[in-house]
């Protein structure tokens, strides 16, 4: 399949479900982590989407591809965080927490290897 945008990437759909997924689960949090935790991990879930997008943009210009991807794997590890502080607080039943928190370590080595190999995904401009 050819890759034409963002959406195409595996890696960009497995973490907008995981994303969507962290969404439907934080709605059970309680209603004194809607300005932290709740947002928190809200947040950096779907940034990590859109960190994802803006790369694919920028690939002409490697060391803008590469600083993008560098962001993704930040949020995702942050993401990776709050997992932890929803398990630990008791808001997030483990075995769910897990099966995300291991769909990061998988994402983050996508990323990894893009950010490893980028000339396989920069196009003209500068290489």
């Amino acid at each position: 399949m050819k890759i034409l945008s963002h959406r195409d990437l595996e890696v960009y759909r497995k973490a907008f479900d995981t994303a969507m997924n962290i969404f439907e689960l934080s709605r059970a949090f309680p209603k004194e982590e809607t300005y932290s935790l709740t947002d928190q991990i809200r947040r950096s879930s779907r940034s990590a989407c859109a960190n994802l997008a803006e790369a694919w943009r920028k690939r002409r210009y490697r060391a803008a591809f590469i600083s993008k991807l560098s962001d993704l794997e930040g949020e995702m590890a942050e993401t990776q965080v709050w997992i932890e502080f929803a398990v630990k607080s008791g808001y997030m039943d483990r075995d769910k927490a897990a099966h995300l928190y291991q769909g990061y370590e998988e994402m983050l080595g996508t990323i990894f290897g893009m950010i490893t190999h980028p000339e396989t995904w920069v196009i003209g401009g500068e290489k």
